[in-house]
């Protein structure tokens, strides 16, 4: 079917998301606790809060139960996931906010480059912006090596985390080709956060104790980034491109930024600033290049789902 054209009110509700899944770096950097514990329990709650809505949904409709090999790839697609979280999370509290977002953001080359590898061709412009996006991440992480040998860990982290969250991508487009998204989320975030509750136990990171501050803005990030920012997203899907959506979601990075400033006195390194508007510029040209054109026919979504697009 063609996709409806976009309201005012679409385009609020896009900024509406953008601003949430902003705040996601500053609570984390906020949040006094573990950072292996507080990717845990930001799964932790989201699978806690989908698994009885999943399982009265499946019960009634049987039709939408995955089969075993199905069940297989969102297991895969889950470990992915904590592989992400487990490796980003943790290099917010070590580099700055800014820096960290910007460099898990450049999930779509990983993707993109996913997709080379398996035969796919691109465009141009496409790798005119890798180039680009390389060359601004390395200005990223060059600028922090004047910083600490922990913030340039902290930038290694968020691009391992970039490649985790690309893979899971590439796992998870296939999946979703015969499974609602409220099913292979579900499947997802709790094998996520079954892994990282094991990593949690084996490195002895503490589960409790926090402050009940820490409590707050561990639900704070799990009801904002994690639920709000996932589900508005998936809403404004249904009358603008996954293109479009992409280059809006890159918003998240001057956000972030600027959150961190206000709220934790986080200024990234002068030499940074430069590197960050190159790396943005040169994804959207990736997204633009590597998504398909919004006057493009639009797919009819499963179940009532509209195709999902990645953040962090």
């Amino acid at each position: 079917m063609t996709r409806p054209d976009p309201t005012p009110a679409t385009w609020a509700t896009l900024g509406l998301a953008v601003a949430a899944v902003a705040t996601s770096g500053p609570l984390i950097a906020a949040i006094a606790a573990p950072a292996l514990a507080i990717a845990f329990w930001r799964l932790g709650l989201a699978a806690l809060v989908l698994t009885p809505i999943t399982a009265v949904r499946l019960a009634r409709v049987p039709a939408e139960r995955p089969d075993r090999r199905t069940v297989g790839r969102c297991l895969l697609a889950g470990a992915l996931l904590a592989g992400h979280f487990g490796t980003w999370i943790p290099s917010v509290t070590m580099t700055s906010v800014a820096t960290s977002t910007a460099l898990v953001c450049t999930q779509p080359i990983w993707a993109a480059l996913f997709a080379v590898a398996g035969g796919e061709r691109f465009s141009r412009r496409f790798w005119l912006g890798v180039v680009l996006a390389v060359v601004g991440a390395t200005a990223m992480t060059g600028a922090d090596v004047t910083v600490s040998g922990e913030a340039l860990a902290g930038d290694a982290l968020a691009i391992v985390g970039a490649v985790l969250m690309a893979a899971y991508v590439t796992v998870g487009s296939r999946v979703r080709l015969t499974t609602s998204t409220t099913t292979y989320t579900t499947i997802c975030y709790g094998v996520c956060a079954l892994v990282l509750l094991a990593v949690c136990l084996a490195a002895g990171a503490d589960l409790g104790g926090y402050r009940a501050h820490d409590w707050l803005l561990l639900i704070a990030l799990t009801l904002g980034p994690q639920f709000l920012g996932h589900s508005l997203i998936n809403r404004v899907l249904a009358s603008l491109s996954a293109t479009a959506v992409s280059v809006a979601i890159l918003f998240e990075v001057p956000g972030a930024a600027l959150l961190a400033w206000i709220f934790l006195g986080q200024t990234p390194p002068v030499l940074a600033w430069p590197g960050m508007a190159v790396l943005l510029g040169g994804l959207a040209l990736v997204v633009l290049a590597s998504r398909r054109s919004q006057s493009e026919p639009f797919p009819e979504p499963l179940s009532g789902d509209g195709p999902s697009v990645s953040y962090s």
